[in-house]
Formats: C-alpha cells, sequence, structure tokens
C-alpha cells in the first residue's frame, strides 16, 4: 500500500503542477493523470481490479438513485452525474446564446437605465450576479464583457472597472446555489445537497456579501467611470435590444427552457430528480427544439471541460482509496485540536488562499472527502463544513486573474479588445473585495453554525 500512497501523491502533484504551469491543455493533464493512477496506482502497486472498476463507475448508470434519488447515496470515483448535469447546462447555454438572449439582456438594462454610466455599473454588477447562480460564470462573464465593451465605445466611458467588478461578482454569485459553480456542483453531488440547501445556506452569505461588494467597487471605481467626453449620449442612435435577438422562436423557446431548469432544480428536493436527470432532460428538450441547429450546439459543447473533470475524479479518487486523505483530514484535525471555530477558519481561508492561484476544481474535489473525515472524528456537522469549503473555493478565486476560468476570460476579453488588464490593476481592487467577503463568510458561518 505505500508505494500506491507514493505514486498516488506523485501524480496528484505533477497534476496540479502542470495545471498551475498551463503549459499543456488542463484536460491532458488531468486525463493522462487519471490513467497513470489506473495502471500505476490501481493496477500495479495495489493490483486491485474492481478498485479500478468501482473508480470508473459506469456501473452507476445502471443505478435507479443515479436517476432518481430519496435517501442520499455515496458517490466514489467518476461523479457521472457532475459530468451529465454539466454537459446538458452547456447544450441549454449555447441554445441562449446563439437565439441571443444574453445580449438582449444586457441591452435591455442597459436601456432601462437610460444608458448612464454608474446604474449601468450597479445593474450589471446585480446582473452577473445573478446569472452565475443559474449559468456558469465563464458564459456570463464572456457575454456581459463583450456587451460591457460595446456599450463603453458608445457611451465614452473606461469598460475595465466594470468588467472587473463583473467578474467579481460573477464568482459570488455562483457561490449562491448548487449549479453556480463547478466546486458546488462536485460538493452538492457529493454530499447529496440540494439547489435549495445551497440557496438557503451559501445563498444567504453571497447575497450579504453582494451588498458589500457593490458598495465597495462604486467607491472604488466611481472616479474612473466617467464619460471621457462631456457630450451627452443620444439613446436614440444606439441599437434596440430587439436587434440582439436573432430568431425570435428560438428567443422564446430558449427562454421558457431556460425557466424550467431553474423550476427543477430549485424543486429537485421535492421532485428527488437528480442533477443528472435534470441536466439530460434539458439537454435533449434543447436538442429536439433547436432542429437542424441541434448538431451545431453538440458541436460547441466544451468537451474539453467534461475530459478534465473525469480525469480529475480519477486521481482524487487514487488519493482516497490509498487512504492519503485520510491524512490530511487527521492533520487539519490535529492542528485545530478539534476545536470547530478552528476547524472552520483553517477551511475557509486555507481553501480561499489555495484557490487563488491553483484550479479550484481539483481543490474542492480532493477537500470532499477530506471533510468527510473530518466531520467524523470532530462531530462537526458535515454541512457546515461543505458551507466552508463552498465560500473558501469559490470567493477566494477571485483575489487573483488566474484563480478562476471567470478571471481569465474577463481579462482576455478585455485585452482583446485593446482593454489589457495587468496583475497589479486586478489584485488592487479584487484582492482586498476578495479579503472582506471572506471576513463576511467567516463571521457569518461563526454566528449561523458554530
Amino acid at each position: 500500500m505505500l508505494a500506491a500512497q507514493i505514486f498516488a501523491v506523485i501524480i496528484f502533484v505533477a497534476m496540479f503542477i502542470l495545471i498551475v504551469l498551463d503549459k499543456i491543455e488542463r484536460h491532458l493533464v488531468t486525463l493522462g493523470s487519471g490513467l497513470l493512477t489506473l495502471i500505476v496506482v490501481f493496477g500495479i502497486c495495489m493490483r486491485d481490479g474492481k478498485a479500478i472498476w468501482d473508480i470508473i463507475a459506469i456501473k452507476d448508470f445502471a443505478k435507479s438513485d443515479f436517476w432518481y434519488q430519496v435517501a442520499e447515496s455515496e458517490s466514489k470515483g467518476i461523479n457521472w452525474a457532475t459530468i451529465v448535469f454539466i454537459a446538458g447546462m452547456m447544450i441549454m447555454v449555447e441554445g441562449m446564446a446563439k437565439a441571443g438572449f444574453f445580449r438582449w439582456l444586457c441591452m435591455k438594462i442597459a436601456f432601462l437605465v437610460k444608458c448612464k454610466t454608474i446604474p449601468i455599473f450597479i445593474t450589471f454588477m446585480i446582473m452577473s450576479a445573478v446569472l452565475s447562480m443559474f449559468i456558469d460564470s465563464i458564459t456570463v462573464i464572456m457575454f456581459l464583457a463583450a456587451v460591457t465593451i460595446e456599450l463603453a465605445q458608445l457611451l465614452k466611458f473606461n469598460p475595465i472597472p466594470m468588467i472587473l467588478a463583473e467578474v467579481f461578482c460573477a464568482n459570488l454569485g455562483g457561490s449562491a446555489t448548487m449549479c453556480g459553480d463547478p466546486p458546488n456542483i462536485i460538493i452538492g453531488t457529493s454530499l447529496g445537497f440540494s439547489f435549495f440547501d445551497f440557496l438557503m445556506n451559501t445563498g444567504v452569505c453571497a447575497a450579504i456579501s453582494l451588498v458589500f461588494s457593490v458598495v465597495f467597487f462604486y467607491f472604488a471605481f466611481k472616479k474612473e467611470l466617467v464619460s471621457t467626453t462631456g457630450e451627452a449620449v443620444d439613446i436614440s442612435k444606439l441599437p434596440a435590444p430587439s436587434t440582439a435577438i436573432t430568431n425570435k422562436k428560438d428567443f422564446i423557446i430558449s427562454t421558457l427552457i431556460f425557466a424550467l431548469a431553474v423550476v427543477l432544480l430549485v424543486t429537485h428536493s421535492i421532485t428527488h430528480l437528480t442533477v443528472a436527470t435534470i441536466g439530460l432532460g434539458i439537454a435533449v428538450i434543447t436538442l429536439l427544439t433547436a432542429g437542424k441547429n441541434a448538431l451545431e450546439l453538440i458541436k460547441k459543447t466544451d468537451y474539453k471541460t467534461l475530459v478534465f473533470f473525469i480525469g480529475l475524479f480519477i486521481v482524487v479518487g487514487g488519493l482516497e482509496e490509498t487512504g492519503i486523505l485520510e491524512y490530511i483530514a487527521e492533520f487539519i484535525r490535529t492542528i485545530s485540536g478539534g476545536n470547530p471555530y478552528i476547524t472552520v477558519a483553517i477551511i475557509l481561508w486555507v481553501s480561499a488562499i489555495a484557490s487563488a492561484f491553483v484550479d479550484n476544481i481539483p481543490f474542492a474535489a480532493t477537500m470532499v472527502p477530506v471533510i468527510q473525515s473530518l466531520a467524523a472524528s470532530t462531530g462537526i456537522p458535515i454541512n457546515t463544513l461543505a458551507w466552508t469549503l463552498a465560500m473558501g473555493t469559490d470567493i477566494g478565486g477571485s483575489a487573483t486573474p488566474i484563480g478562476a476560468s471567470a478571471n481569465v476570460v474577463g481579462t482576455s476579453v478585455a485585452a482583446k479588445n485593446g482593454y489589457p488588464i495587468s496583475w497589479g490593476r486586478y489584485c488592487a481592487k479584487l484582492a482586498p473585495a476578495t479579503v472582506i467577503v471572506l471576513a463576511i463568510s467567516t463571521a457569518y458561518i461563526f454566528a449561523r453554525y458554530l
């Protein structure tokens, strides 16, 4: 077993380093690491064919509780529920984007506030947070940043402050729900939490934090969000929001599908439909209504992200099966002395600091079995540790340009359009905002759960 443990750790560390260096596409890194784990750790060192079969977990598809779940069930190895759900949401979002939903929404809000910069700034922050509760933050920022730059050119203001604030609020909004951010999907599907569970716990903390964040960014960027000219903008000369709609029929259908997805997610603890069922169902409905465009939507699905998750789950499964994660849990328990306040603080702030520099998805996947072990050994409720881990990983990623995928997308869109954002410019405002929200989260968790 010692050899298996050593190789499991080596593979995991090497995978992390390669992801951080970003020299090789990350899906190739995790896929290669996953194959090495199966061959070296389980095959050569452990010689355990059953463990390999358990980690691949193809048999999960044949289980009734994979599609309809009344009681919590254990998840080990590849979390196929996460994979199916993310794939389904990707297809839905591609359909919405093709119909012009996101651009229409942004333009509509801009016109509602009469295209005034400060009101746009505030409403776009709120919209970024709200949309990211239900839609992948990468997609939200991709469209928000593009529309922001378009509006900035029309209204003559600097788009960088607005993009930075949108990125932060997207990450914050993603922490509010189970489908808002990939770490939450992993935590929720692994521990059996519902959309409503997240909304009533991390969602409350996110809502409180959003108020403070809006106030912070308003005062931080107020002076920069002024027109470079003193000329008033003639709204009548701006393109109408309706021009963003590529096909009215498709627009209505995609909006209804999105509404259905939200309803199913909010009620799935009542209906007992799993996220896998919801994701697959939404994908099927989207493709059936897309008609001849269905193949295009399938082709646009981000398969690299799905492969990334599959490889990641295998590597983390290697750490779990060899007992490495138990050692980590015991270490945290030892240095905290079993004190719930110290334990929560360690998980929250270490998760946040780690997520500022490394991908929060593998970190969350690694920490889920760790907090399960901690809950069993310390008596701290698993839900308390789950909300702590979710807030730490989701929020911490906002501190640096590489901490979360939304950050990378937002800064990339800005740079592509002639508005480069340096590390210094980014961290000067978003790092303090991250610390503020983490402090709020710490106080919230202490007050509500301990």
